[in-house]
């Protein structure tokens, strides 16, 4: 299991509020979201998302996995962008010498 492709997942389905709007949003299907969330779920020995034919609410340990899971998301997500800062900026000294 990609724990961080999971977990953005498990975001993706809070924040969206449906897995179909998930799956849609990440470009995956219904069933690959599913996958990911029950695979997340049996992983961590709980249970992440209440769920209804209806609606997805988040159990208590749910509320406090997503705000973790929001925030390494983000430190990830800022991390690559110092890492590509580095490589598409020059640096050193620059010489140049004219006739």
């Amino acid at each position: 299991m990609d724990r961080l492709a999971s977990m953005s997942a498990f975001v993706t389905v809070v924040d969206q509020g449906s897995f179909s709007a998930a799956a849609e949003h990440l470009q995956l299907s219904r069933a690959t979201i599913s996958k990911q969330i029950a695979a997340l779920e049996n992983c961590l020995g709980g249970r992440l998302l209440n769920r209804t034919t209806r609606r997805i609410s988040l159990t208590e340990a749910g509320q406090a996995y997503y705000e973790r899971c929001r925030q390494i998301l983000e430190d990830v997500a800022d991390a690559e962008c110092v890492v590509t800062g580095f490589s598409s900026e020059p640096r050193g000294r620059l010489r140049i010498n004219a006739p």
